[in-house]
């Protein structure tokens, strides 16, 4: 089921999560063990993430460098169909513009097509490692509008071989992500829902925002965008603080701004242990009082550790 279907059919706030791939290496169990103690909620979709390969340079023994491409976190595709296909549930893989050719995107598309995935959430990506703006792949996407773009005329059966004939239409739902403090490159709130309009324009069904912990700033940018004229789903991003030391990652990562009394309450925290657990706490007051706001679907990012998520999960569906 496409995921606007599921928010349209639903008579009470749905639970989903997103999950990150597991580095290069390591074998999908630890996916499973992530997935396994959230399915008791009944998850109406699982997020896959995808992420940009990295550029190293080995030093040769004449002097010269030699550029190695590398993917920390690959397999979004094979993940997202063994998520399906083993729970039951609807996958939501993330596409992403950085590192691909139109071609390579397309040929993508019709391998999740072939899956009967239908459920894509669209961003642009980050940047390379090291380097201050974002860049392209030659022949690829420069905006997630452009990219979007695509897959809507995959829908109506337009490929890129024009000489194509008969051509089978896709089935893709798309989501996009949305910035309750806007996107770090964006000079102002304002200029920024603009952008975000132009994807919804484009084909976009639904929007997830990044992290927030102050659920007024989700309130005002949900406000900006039906002033707008955006009318989609906005769905809450969430990500409970599980360490004292996040009160500065997540900030300087994420562009995202840290509460003053959940501040004061983890500087007060004598380990993890403890900062967990006001994380926890934050996390249940968030997602009550946006249940009472009406939000459509409450996302949680896993980042790898579900615990936490579970006791939320626990005390509010």
């Amino acid at each position: 089921m496409r995921v606007i279907e599921s928010i349209e059919k639903a008579n009470r706030t749905l639970f989903t999560f997103e999950i990150l791939p597991p580095e290069k290496g390591d074998d999908i169990h630890s996916i499973y063990a992530t997935i396994d103690p959230l399915m008791d909620f009944e998850p109406a979709f699982i997020d896959v993430t995808y992420h940009r390969e990295e550029i190293k340079y080995k030093e040769l023994p004449d002097g010269l460098l030699e550029k190695k491409i590398i993917r920390k976190r690959p397999g979004t595709i094979g993940i997202s169909a063994a998520i399906k296909f083993k729970y039951k549930v609807e996958v939501v893989p993330h596409i992403i513009c950085g590192g691909f050719t139109f071609e390579e995107t397309e040929n993508g598309l019709l391998d999740l097509h072939f899956l009967g995935i239908n459920n894509l959430l669209v961003v642009r990506g980050d940047n390379l490692s090291g380097e201050k703006f974002f860049r392209p792949e030659k022949g690829g996407h420069h905006h997630a509008s452009e990219l979007i773009r695509q897959i809507i005329d995959l829908n109506k059966g337009i490929y890129l071989d024009d000489e194509l004939e008969n051509t089978a239409p896709t089935n893709f739902s798309v989501g996009v992500a949305g910035y309750p403090e806007k996107h770090i490159e964006s000079p102002n709130s304002k200029s920024d829902i603009k952008c975000l309009k132009q994807k919804v324009d484009e084909g976009a069904g639904y929007i997830v925002t990044q992290m927030f912990f102050d659920n007024q700033k989700y309130f005002d940018f949900v406000k900006m965008c039906r002033e707008e004229g955006i009318t989609v789903p906005i769905i809450p991003g969430l990500k409970p603080i599980s360490t004292k030391n996040q009160l500065s990652t997540l900030p300087r990562t994420f562009n995202i701004s840290i509460p003053e009394e959940l501040e004061k309450e983890i500087t007060k925290c004598k380990d993890n242990s403890q900062a967990r657990q006001v994380g926890v706490e934050w996390g249940i007051q968030q997602s009550k009082e946006l249940i009472k706001f009406g939000v459509p679907v409450l996302h949680y990012f896993t980042m790898g550790k579900s615990g936490n998520i579970r006791q939320i999960a626990k005390m509010v569906f």
